[in-house]
């Protein structure tokens, strides 16, 4: 009898998933307990895989010798406390993927800027003429890519919630981008069970494999010693001279030579200096995200020339500081992903116009304490974007010259431009998750372009 596998959400995870797992010969059973779109139905329908929505039924699932669980269901969830008492395995869809290929994986994590270093890992690598699968969070499914097609490598983006389920997935380049609380309502409001679920990307690596990480950020290293690490480490910083990895240092970024061979020679070997201004990303935020991918190109052994091109042409993904239009002399720009405070101080870092800042959403237990000295110096203008603002109001209200509450995207627009200037920037950065009002980040960040263009 063919063994049992249950995928808990049919969206583009479970879909793979459910693709991976008839292909491998498994007695397939998909359940959502939302509605599923027609276009993932449809799919499930044509190769023949059983499936329910709207509901989870019990006698269905809990018969299962295995439960792919989709990254968005918490552990506190009634069928998933049922399926541990009952001590069914619970794995992730990066899990169940890695087990069916060879290829080596670069596996990107952190707060912020997974998404950005992820899609410039992979613009290398693509560039550098590699048989290579973007996955993970962006892009499509890990499982499905593994089904369909024959990958030598693959570059996945993964958050805390995929790696919670993941028991021997391996990558060969791992990345650890920053560590700042976010999701802690999913971690029992205690930070150092997140921290931990970020280090598990490392738990499985060996001495032939590589631990990328950024030597500014204080979480990371305080941690460093408490997980067990046996992976080659890989610093990046900035302003601070490093003797492996990379820095940068007056404006000029040092990638050291990195490789095996290099790594037994004690004289660091600058296989590549470049101006951070020649960056197509701009910020310090994403010099850190351009030195932690460069480190990973010079470990696969991309030459310079690569990844001199590849920094300078790359494009940055959809919502993330995403330029709009310029209206009337004052800039627009679209950073609806930024869903924590953290990503928002990066993007208010990286604006050098005094800003018209529109802001707000569901509050994940944001302090917004951080983001102050940034607001006094450089905020002019508070749009607040969300159902409850009270919290916004009571940070910021004393720090800037006018606060106005607003509940649509287009609303929010046109009160910015009212109170913007010419050579401003109209900055959505709103450091909060989008469900009072929109679908998700991405519609949020749609609705924002639509209203721009419509001015």
């Amino acid at each position: 009898m063919n063994k049992r596998i249950v995928i808990l959400g049919a969206g583009e995870s479970g879909t793979g998933c459910a693709i991976l797992a008839l292909q491998k010969g498994y007695d397939v059973f998909v359940s959502d307990k939302g509605v599923i779109k027609e276009h993932y139905a449809s799919e499930l329908e044509r190769i023949q895989v059983a499936f329910e929505q709207n509901q989870h039924t019990e006698d269905l699932i809990l018969n299962a010798d295995e439960i792919i669980k989709s990254p968005g269901i918490p552990d506190k969830a009634d069928i998933i406390v049922k399926a541990k008492a009952l001590n069914i395995p619970i794995i992730s869809e990066i899990e169940f993927g890695s087990r069916y290929t060879n290829a080596k994986h670069v596996g990107i994590t952190g707060t912020n800027g997974k998404t950005t270093t992820t899609m410039l890992c992979y613009h290398i690598l693509e560039k550098a003429g590699f048989n290579v699968g973007l996955g993970g969070n962006v892009g499509k499914s890990y499982a499905r890519q593994v089904a369909e097609n024959d990958y030598e490598y693959f570059v996945l983006e993964l958050s805390s919630f995929q790696l919670d389920n993941t028991y021997t997935f391996r990558p060969n380049i791992a990345i650890l981008c920053n560590i700042t609380p976010d999701h802690l309502d999913r971690y029992n409001y205690e930070f150092q069970n997140y921290i931990d679920s970020k280090f598990r990307i490392a738990m499985n690596q060996t001495s032939d494999d590589y631990f990328i990480y950024c030597a500014d950020d204080k979480i990371t290293v305080e941690n460093l010693s408490t997980h067990k690490i046996d992976a080659q480490k890989l610093p990046f910083a900035y302003e601070n001279k490093l003797e492996k990895g990379a820095y940068v240092l007056d404006k000029e970024f040092h990638l050291i030579d990195n490789t095996k061979h290099s790594l037994t020679n004690n004289n660091p070997n600058h296989y590549l200096t470049m101006f951070i201004n020649d960056f197509a990303l701009k910020g310090i935020h994403n010099s850190y995200n351009s030195m932690a991918a460069a480190i990973a190109a010079n470990v696969l052994n991309i030459t310079k020339e690569n990844i001199r091109e590849s920094l300078t042409d790359f494009q940055n993904v959809e919502h993330r500081l995403e330029y709009v239009a310029t209206i009337g002399g004052v800039e627009y720009i679209n950073d609806s992903k930024a869903t924590n405070v953290n990503s928002t101080w990066y993007a208010l870092e990286s604006m050098d116009k005094p800003i018209v800042w529109i802001v707000g959403g569901v509050d994940k237990g944001n302090d917004y304490e951080s983001l102050l000295p940034m607001v006094k110096e450089k905020v002019k203008v508070i749009v607040c974007l969300g159902v409850d603002n009270t919290k916004i109001h009571s940070a910021f209200g004393k720090h800037v010259d006018l606060m106005l509450n607003t509940s649509s995207a287009e609303e929010a627009v046109k009160v910015a431009q009212r109170f913007a200037a010419k050579g401003d920037v109209v900055l959505l950065s709103p450091a909060c998750a989008s469900f009072d009002l929109f679908a998700n980040y991405e519609d949020r960040g749609w609705q924002f372009k639509a209203a721009v263009k419509n001015l």
